[in-house]
């Protein structure tokens, strides 16, 4: 099989496409021939050695993927099982998700993994409440749009955060109330019941974002790491800051298909739009990478085998 991997991290240029051993499935698993893959900031990570790999080089990155499984030609996505960045993967039964006719490969990998977490953000972490004052970073992502429309319809006041005028229409065309640049986020101070901060180098701005006894949610860390926080700022203020990681939810297969269907029945009523910046051959990963990186994407990247 063809895959997009890499032997060493760095950046971009540390990727390769070439040919490997095609997966054997365990007992278990099921070989998938994937169709179209979600590229993540997550795969960047990896890349650059930020997120522990388990076993050796070569590193075959992703894990979210739409495809058919090899033995039956039943349609499956799956978001959470690694090894995506391949035209073969060996999937763990108990994370496929079977996919409707009306649901199509391409919108099945530029949903799933982002919408999922979009969900649980937005239902479990923080259940948000009708009138709910929301602020949302990097709004313009593939999380972040969903993120918006979620908010929504949960019935919130949405602010929405993006470096760009091109940025900021694609939020307030997503439902937002308001589309702030980043030169201008920080006049807002405690503003806020609830913050979503992926970006991680500005939480200490989501803190003071935040009303007192407000919410801050830290889910992400596309512009670095950030500063310790002194729990007596929370103390002082009654402010909840939580993580958000979607693989401490995905507990079970039934849980998967409950959520994924709850997404394709919003896409399916016309309440959830999925947005998809660009589609690369997986051959171009290295110019996929690259162009996520650049935060020029509005929506999803996929790569198509």
């Amino acid at each position: 099989m063809n895959a997009l991997y890499f032997e060493r991290f760095g950046g971009p240029e540390v990727l390769q496409y070439g040919t490997l051993a095609d997966p054997r499935p365990a007992r278990g698993e099921a070989l998938v021939r994937t169709r179209a893959i979600g590229l993540n900031f997550a795969d960047v990570y990896r890349r650059r050695g930020a997120y522990h790999l388990v076993g050796s080089p070569p590193f075959i990155a992703g894990y979210e993927a739409a495809g058919v499984v090899v033995d039956s030609a039943e349609r499956v996505a799956f978001a959470d099982s690694p090894h995506a960045n391949a035209e073969l993967v060996a999937v763990p039964r108990d994370k496929l998700i079977p996919l409707p006719d009306d649901v199509g490969d391409d919108v099945a990998a530029a949903l799933l993994l982002q919408g999922l977490a979009a969900h649980f953000l937005t239902n479990d972490t923080v259940p948000i409440a009708p009138g709910a004052r929301v602020l949302i970073h990097a709004a313009a992502g593939g999380v972040g749009l969903l993120l918006v429309q979620l908010a929504k319809l949960r019935g919130a006041r949405v602010v929405g955060l993006a470096s760009s005028d091109e940025k900021r229409e694609a939020v307030l065309a997503a439902g937002a109330d308001e589309a702030l640049g980043y030169d201008r986020w920080t006049e807002r101070a405690k503003c806020f019941d609830v913050v979503y901060d992926s970006v991680g180098a500005t939480l200490a701005g989501s803190l003071a974002a935040a009303r007192d006894g407000g919410h801050v949610v830290f889910y992400g860390m596309a512009g670095g790491d950030p500063a310790p926080v002194d729990p007596r700022l929370l103390m002082d203020r009654s402010l909840t800051l939580s993580g958000g990681d979607l693989w401490n939810v995905l507990r079970s297969h039934e849980d998967r298909v409950a959520r994924a269907n709850a997404l394709f029945d919003l896409v399916r009523d016309g309440r959830l739009h999925v947005r998809i910046a660009r589609r690369f051959p997986l051959a171009d990963g290295a110019e996929a990478h690259r162009y996520l990186e650049s935060r020029a994407a509005i929506g999803k990247v996929l790569l198509v085998p």
